[in-house]
């Protein structure tokens, strides 16, 4: 009777449990100056399978990474994107989304 109850409460924590949403990254960037770079660093992501979308603003130098859900990039992978492209980075935040729909 002992696993029946394991297996009941394993059920009901995934039924319960939110999926992974996905992860918005926004990058500090030094070095972006023009529409070249932006376009640069947008290539350079897009080919990324983790990354949904990327926009790149050059008045505050950030580059937001939307990263699909269920999917990571480290810390490192964006770094070495961003520093094998010309640029530096400043600093790297990453903020969650909420996802409402239960993992199943």
């Amino acid at each position: 009777m002992k696993p029946l109850h394991i297996l009941i409460a394993l059920f009901t924590i995934t039924i319960t449990t939110p999926a992974l949403a996905g992860q918005t990254i926004t990058v500090g960037v030094n070095g972006m100056v023009c529409d070249f770079c932006a376009r640069a660093l947008e290539k350079v992501f897009a080919k990324q399978d983790a990354v949904e979308s990327i926009s790149v603003n050059l008045d505050e130098k950030t580059v937001l990474v939307n990263v699909k859900d269920a999917e990571t990039i480290s810390d490192e992978d964006v770094t070495k994107l961003i520093n094998d492209s010309g640029y530096d980075v400043r600093s790297i935040t990453r903020t969650e989304e909420d996802s409402d729909e239960p993992a199943l």
